[in-house]
């Protein structure tokens, strides 16, 4: 059987024997990993076609395209998504938020935060090594993720500024495991708050 075009579509020709349903159903095979595939979200196109060949793509209704890059598994390429909606960091004990609620978003493989936290009891944060908080599951970091994070300046600190961290699966101490925020900082003798304004990768 004859085929034409980059796609190489099958088409029968004169010499061919009338097996038309056959013809047709082996166009349609060839035809269908060159759609638009239409899914309703990320779970449901992994559901459906983690078995696609390379090169799929697949729509949803908020806009978003995927391209298939490793047939048999769901590995994709976005191509866009919309951004998604913050999400609340879990304080850990004895802190809470204070003038902005602490949250984060994935954008694109990165983990974006902010908001600020501050002791309940209302003391100064200590100053070596202190869990403060907690990300969702899916936004712990494969390795470990690292930014300076701003500080209030009130009292006797002078540089308002400290090193937040949050651990990943290979980074976990005594102070906390994947995915807990980790507050250094030896700026005078405490912050009374610590502000997560940063990002880091999630890979």
């Amino acid at each position: 059987m004859a085929t034409i075009g980059y796609a190489n579509l099958p088409v029968p020709g004169g010499g061919d024997a009338p097996t038309w349903p056959a013809a047709l159903a082996d166009l349609a095979t060839a035809i269908d990993p060159h759609l638009w595939q239409q899914v309703t979200n990320k779970a449901q196109r992994d559901s459906l076609y983690a078995g696609a060949p390379v090169g799929t793509a697949v729509t949803a209704a908020n806009g978003s395209l995927w391209i298939k890059t490793v047939a048999g598994s769901n590995t994709w390429a976005t191509i866009w998504e919309p951004l998604e909606s913050w999400r609340a960091i879990t304080p850990a004990s004895g802190y809470q938020a204070a003038d902005y609620a602490p949250v984060c978003r994935i954008d694109r493989g990165q983990v974006h935060l902010r908001g600020r936290l501050q002791r309940v009891d209302g003391t100064v944060f200590p100053l070596s090594g202190v869990k403060i908080a907690s990300v969702p599951a899916d936004c712990r970091p494969t390795a470990y993720g690292n930014w300076a994070g701003g500080s209030s300046i009130a009292g006797d600190p002078s540089i308002g500024v400290g090193r937040l961290e949050v651990l990943g699966p290979f980074s976990s101490t005594s102070l906390g495991v994947a995915g807990d925020i980790i507050w250094y900082s030896q700026d005078g003798s405490g912050v009374p708050w610590v502000d997560l304004s940063g990002y880091y990768w999630l890979d």
